[in-house]
């Protein structure tokens, strides 16, 4: 287990880079017989499942540590970046959203976690370089469309979440952090607005807990369209409503766990998710 050279990971990126550019196109345009068209077996599971797939996301990330924790570095810096950004554009009402909302696209940046755990299966070397070869999957295309799903979703979202606030609290933009957290918590407009936000909130993540559990690691393993990943990802779902609910609670309470302090926590509890997922569609799809 090696950190590799900036150089050598400079030249990597720019030939993996290309690679997907030159064949993007080519990805969204494969004839229907390069695709896997059998149709996926859907496990029943229950809640040591959950445990088990939990149990071997922490083995992933204890044998490859200090890759992980290296990538785990950039959960934290980007939602640090993203509060940087919503406090200095007066978009103080939307920073819980932003934050809240990295569960939404959490899937898409669990993607080389997902590349990782498929690799040590498989008895491949492993190093965080190894997340890079996402861009080389048969299923690159299909995975772009589904991030592009994923970030429209994300995108709703921060709308719905900036109408809800409108709604409340007024369109109004708070003039510092102390008044704005006051109006939330002292006011009943305020608790309007966590209320409401809570619960629409939950409904997207519902949403995305349907359509993305299992596809990206799926998109991995296979050739198969986004609407078959998809699919399948809600078939697990209706099969198993019970854990599959309980692992959205998992997810969430790993990120919020995660966000403290300063979401530094992300380090750990990012990569541990990340490579439970894999483990739980090895679980659930035959």
């Amino acid at each position: 287990m090696t950190i590799r050279n900036p150089v050598e990971v400079g030249v990597d990126l720019v030939k993996v880079t290309a690679h997907g550019v030159g064949t993007i196109g080519q990805a969204f345009h494969r004839p229907a017989a390069e695709y896997d068209t059998a149709t996926p077996v859907i496990r029943h599971i229950d809640f040591a499942d959950l445990a088990d797939a939990l149990r071997k996301g922490f083995a992933d990330f204890g044998t490859y540590r200090t890759d992980v924790l290296f990538i785990g570095l950039i959960y934290p810096l980007a939602g640090l970046v993203l509060g940087q950004v919503a406090l200095g554009n007066d978009m103080l009402p939307l920073i819980f959203p932003l934050i809240s909302g990295f569960a939404l696209i959490g899937p898409v940046a669990a993607i080389g976690l997902y590349e990782m755990s498929r690799r040590r299966e498989k008895g491949l070397e492993v190093t965080w370089a190894h997340t890079l070869d996402v861009c080389r999957s048969p299923s690159f295309g299909a995975i772009l469309g589904l991030t592009c799903i994923l970030a429209a979703i994300f995108a709703l979202w921060l709308g719905v979440a900036a109408l809800i606030h409108a709604l409340t609290l007024g369109p109004a933009v708070p003039t510092s952090i102390s008044g704005f957290v006051s109006d939330v918590f002292t006011t009943g407009a305020g608790w309007a607005m966590i209320i409401l936000g809570v619960g629409v909130g939950f409904v997207f993540a519902l949403v995305v807990l349907a359509i993305s559990v299992v596809s990206f690691p799926m998109l991995l393993d296979r050739k198969v369209r986004v609407g078959t990943a998809i699919r399948t990802s809600v078939a697990v779902v209706l099969a198993n409503p019970g854990p599959m609910l309980a692992w959205g609670f998992v997810v969430a309470s790993g990120l919020v766990i995660g966000s403290l302090p300063l979401l530094l926590g992300l380090i750990v509890a990012m990569p541990v998710l990340g490579h439970a997922t894999w483990h739980l569609y090895r679980r659930t799809v035959g």
